[in-house]
């Protein structure tokens, strides 16, 4: 790839003629893809902004009470919605499954850990685990709760405790990508919760219906609405399920109604496109606009981290995708680098490059490996490329 470090805004031409667009970011700016704010998205939804448009009068969703079912917050539309996509994705069965709505899936995350641990009076806590490397952030929350009733433990792949665990099966894995199942061999009484927040269309093939007892899903990382903090939990125990709803209840009184009215509309709109695909127009089709972004990012991604050698990335499986009904690559939201030997700290490494990463070491591994968002805006992802692209083992 030709690399400008003029500022300049114009675009560049490769060898092959194929022009290359150039980051409005200047070169003394930080390029942050540590967070993974999902607005790369957004370019979709400014040409469905009129289809996907809400209006609440003033007289609308005044009251906390939303169902008539055990979520009695969750509105019926949202409830809808929910059923709706998963069909039509066919990532999940709801059949027999509680929804439980959350304010974002993070939310929903600390009413499992109540409702898990709280099921038996013990007077020891509930281990927390998740196999490294792990999402980085499992652990806080539990620490800065100091809850009597779980603990943070660590590593699942190393959990030999003859106590009860609670692990957490991140599948596709935040940071690394891949698939995971749950590995603990400790035979104490022990949950397993599946973080599906990556098991969509535009990261990875759909190529089962999962049916697992618990399955956490966030809005945000679907459809890139993150802002309207909504998640949902399909559970299948009801004694589970309640007392999600009595934490949510207790530490929250439910979910803003305008969230879940703009949720609800937004996924109507997907699965209108998605159920009427042969006569709409592949760029306004969610799933198949978002692959296509990440494919895109992967490729130039991969080239960028190629040309410099100074990093190395995963490599992933294809599988068949029943959603899209053809092979398919892994385009996972986050990038895992590790730095080629002579560079002990990737994320100070890159810092100094004015690039912001979060680290090995927050998800539960060494210093050589960092995440980095691949679900940022255009002009970070074109200056992260460009400047991986010109890195150098110092």
């Amino acid at each position: 790839m030709v690399v400008a470090r003029d500022g300049s805004s114009s675009p560049l031409e490769e060898s092959n003629g194929t022009t290359i667009p150039l980051s409005n970011l200047s070169y003394d700016s930080f390029v942050n893809v540590d967070r993974g704010d999902p607005v790369g998205f957004r370019k979709f939804w400014e040409k469905l902004s009129e289809e996907a448009k809400v209006e609440i009068k003033g007289d609308e969703v005044m009251s906390y009470f939303g169902d008539k079912n055990l979520c009695w917050y969750m509105l019926p539309q949202m409830r809808n919605a929910i059923l709706r996509l998963h069909k039509v994705v066919g990532n999940a069965n709801t059949e027999d499954k509680y929804i439980v709505l959350g304010t974002g899936s993070s939310h929903l995350y600390l009413s499992l850990l109540y409702a898990l641990s709280s099921q038996k009076p013990s007077h020891i806590p509930f281990n927390v685990v998740a196999a490294a490397p792990h999402y980085s952030e499992y652990e806080g929350p539990v620490n800065i709760l100091q809850s009597k009733l779980f603990q943070w433990s660590g590593d699942a792949s190393v959990y030999d405790k003859d106590e009860p665990y609670i692990e957490l099966v991140t599948s596709p894995n935040n940071p690394d990508g891949t698939i995971r199942t749950p590995v603990v061999k400790s035979d104490a009484e022990g949950n397993v919760v599946y973080d599906l927040a990556y098991y969509w269309p535009q990261y990875t093939p759909i190529n089962h219906e999962l049916n697992q007892d618990i399955m956490l899903f966030t809005f945000s990382k679907c459809t890139g609405h993150a802002g309207s903090r909504i998640g949902w939990a399909l559970v299948k125990d009801i004694e589970i399920a309640k007392k999600m709803v009595l934490f949510l209840h207790l530490s929250s009184i439910g979910v803003s109604k305008e969230s879940q009215v703009r949720a609800a509309k937004i996924i109507e709109v997907i699965c209108d496109g998605h159920e009427n695909s042969k006569s709409t127009p592949s760029d306004r089709l969610f799933f198949e606009y978002s692959k296509e972004m990440m494919k895109e990012r992967w490729e130039k991604l991969k080239a960028a981290v190629e040309q410099s050698k100074v990093f190395t990335l995963p490599k992933y499986p294809s599988a068949y995708c029943h959603f899209t009904k053809e092979i398919s690559e892994q385009y996972p939201a986050f990038a895992w680098l590790k730095s080629v030997e002579g560079i002990e700290d990737a994320e100070s490494y890159l810092e100094k490059l004015k690039i912001l990463t979060r680290g090995g070491k927050q998800f539960g591994v060494d210093a050589a490996y960092v995440r980095i968002s691949m679900i940022g805006t255009d002009d970070e992802f074109i200056e992260l490329c460009t400047r991986l692209e010109n890195a150098k083992i110092e």
